[in-house]
């Protein structure tokens, strides 16, 4: 991490040192002791009202519910209701039995995971993940059977009856969804069987790029034995010494290349889980599932890729201006995100909490609220350690109506925007947080556009309070940001769309993934960067490739930053009673597809023009970045 800097040093016993040693060991301590103190604020969740354990009474209940719960649900299943109202009525049964499951469910895997993530040498959060899933396989089961009976009793003939019921109306988004799902679903017995190779296959593969990503080290400093692991090399990017980002990149190249056949393994397997299971289930590829999930149409992502395309020259102007002010010829992978200056503030998390409440608050004092009382109830980890997963992330516990915000914090710009972003999806939870399980589910492209939208608030706000010098460093931190999202995730979208295809005529040794991933980075960052010095391997980076249930998890990250820049525009022209109008957006994210809910907000996302919207207000900055340069 950027500022764990460790020392074995003890005080010399010459007693004839000169002044200048003398000076340099109090400054190299006091620096120490500075990052010391720093680290030492950062703070950690608390998951105690959630359980306090795995043995604890509540979640012992909670599993046993688990069970009761699906067999309370196979009862209803196999009643046969005859007139209109025994249907109603056998519907609103079995919706309000298996929304009670699934938020079962949800929070106990959600705390298993929670465990699991912040140490991943913990085992019994690795034991209590494995059983959570065995448990979880009745419930797969059972929703396989509940959407052939859907698909029998209701069918397609009961719009009308539906809409006209207060409740059920509220669900007939869902109902057509599941039904449309039930078109694409194995027998019975075969998605029983996928769903139990399931743990031992894809989701074990998925869980062992995880354990390396969190655990793997090498020897940084030779003399004193002090190591760092992959996850504290990734974070040196944003060092100010340009030779120690290099020296960091090449360490972690070198882990993974000492890793790169399991985890070369653990991809194939998971991708090729994931084909056998879209072709049983009657998908044309992998990338139509995806896009059913993300509850978009075809035409809406063949709008949002080109325009991203048609964008890179942009971004690439900004990485060449990024170069200059670094004072280089061209960057390289390991300079995207080197700070332009050593002034730049460093946060203390107390100050970035403040930032974010008071950031929210002017938005919606509603969502102000909201971040002080996740700050106050131990919501955040934000400590990185040794065993603890990289990135960030939001997860919630339905039961209790919480959430957790996940990541790892070291005083930059970026990281403050993180726990933004976080916050973001945790607000959307806390909008939810009433609603029942089924009514509470929304897409990936939708999950983004809260968190993009909290990033833009924090921004913003940012370069209202900055002087000239600091503005330079918060536009510049917004550009590196978007570039992440367009065309880093641009990259990552090609990468995955050809590992798709030749997976499908078997297996891919690292030397090709790792060439796939440079032809998909050369594609996008083109002359932006130094082509000879890119990461190739990101494949093995991204936990995202990892994921059975949800491929092609990069799209939805490019959808949620430019929505988010439209609705903040939006925000813009209507102040303050846009705030309701955001909620509105937010509780409607569950219950329609994503086109029906960005048209309520007037935007037309099948439409190139309204992608274009958020790469404008993108080039903006890099306008007025290139200005800041001009200006220093």
């Amino acid at each position: 991490m950027k500022y764990a800097i460790h020392t074995n040093e003890t005080i010399p016993r010459d007693w004839e040192l000169t002044f200048e040693v003398c000076n340099t060991y109090f400054w190299k301590n006091l620096n120490r002791w500075r990052i010391e103190n720093f680290m030492a604020q950062l703070p950690l969740w608390s998951l105690s009202n959630i359980y306090d354990d795995f043995n604890s009474t509540q979640h012992v209940s909670d599993m046993n519910f688990l069970k009761t719960g699906v067999d309370t649900l196979a009862v209803l299943l196999r009643q046969e209701p005859v007139s209109l109202s025994e249907k109603i009525s056998w519907l609103m049964k079995v919706i309000n039995a298996y929304n009670r499951v699934l938020e079962t469910q949800d929070t106990l895997h959600a705390y298993a995971y929670a465990r699991y993530s912040t140490n991943t040498r913990d085992e019994a959060a690795v034991k209590g993940i494995s059983i959570i899933e065995e448990a979880a396989l009745p419930v797969k089961a059972i929703s396989v059977t509940l959407k052939n009976r859907l698909a029998a009793v209701i069918g397609n003939e009961l719009d009308a009856e539906l809409k006209a019921d207060p409740v059920l109306a509220e669900y007939l988004f869902i109902i057509k969804e599941m039904l449309d799902e039930q078109q694409h679903q194995m027998q019975p017995i075969e998605e029983a069987l996928a769903a139990d190779l399931g743990r031992s296959g894809g989701d074990a593969w998925s869980r062992l790029q995880e354990s390396i990503s969190s655990t793997a080290s090498t020897v940084w400093n030779e003399e004193t034995g002090e190591r760092k692991t992959v996850i504290e090399l990734r974070a040196m990017a944003f060092e100010g010494n340009r030779e120690i980002r290099k020296r960091a990149y090449d360490k972690e190249l070198e882990i993974w290349k000492q890793y790169e056949i399991p985890l070369a393994f653990s991809i194939n397997g998971v991708k090729g889980s994931t084909i056998t299971l879209n072709q049983r289930r009657n998908y044309a590829n992998v990338l139509e599932n995806s896009i059913l999930q993300s509850r978009i149409t075809k035409k809406t992502l063949d709008s949002l890729i080109s325009v991203m395309e048609e964008s890179l020259p942009i971004f690439r102007e900004y990485l060449k201006l990024k170069a200059k002010a670094l004072g280089i010829e061209k960057a390289a992978f390991y300079d995207i995100f080197a700070p332009i200056s050593s002034s730049a503030h460093v946060w203390t998390f107390d100050e970035a909490k403040q930032f974010i409440i008071d950031r929210f608050s002017s938005f919606h004092p509603g969502m102000g609220e909201f971040a002080k009382k996740a700050f106050a109830e131990s919501w955040v980890d934000a400590k990185p350690r040794d065993g603890k997963v990289g990135g960030a992330y939001c997860i919630g516990f339905p039961l209790k109506g919480e959430s957790r915000v996940l990541c790892n914090f070291d005083g930059s710009l970026s990281s403050v925007s993180t726990v933004a972003h976080e916050l973001g999806h945790a607000y959307h939870g806390h909008v939810l947080r009433d609603e029942p399980a089924l009514l509470s589910d929304y897409p990936m492209t939708l999950a983004e556009t809260a968190s993009i939208f909290a990033e833009t608030i924090v921004f913003n706000g940012a370069i209202e309070h900055a002087d000239e010098a600091e503005k330079q460093v918060v536009l510049e931190t917004f550009l590196q940001e978007s570039t992440q999202v367009i065309v880093d995730i641009l990259s990552r979208f090609y990468f995955e769309r050809e590992l798709f295809s030749r997976r499908e005529s078997g297996d891919l040794m690292p030397d090709e993934l790792n060439t796939m991933m440079l032809n998909a980075q050369k594609k996008t960052y083109g002359d932006g960067l130094d082509q000879d010095q890119l990461h190739p391997y990101m494949w093995a980076v991204k936990g995202h490739y990892y994921r059975t249930e949800l491929s092609y998890y990069n799209f939805p990250y490019a959808f949620g930053q430019l929505f988010g820049l439209g609705l903040y525009a939006l925000y813009e022209k209507r102040g303050e009673d846009f705030k309701e109008t955001y909620d509105s957006i937010l509780y409607r994210t569950s219950r329609n597809s994503a086109v029906d809910v960005t048209k309520s907000a007037g935007f037309d996302i099948e439409s190139p023009d309204f992608w274009r919207q958020g790469i404008q207000v993108i080039s903006r900055f890099v306008d007025q970045f290139r200005d800041s340069l001009l200006c220093f």
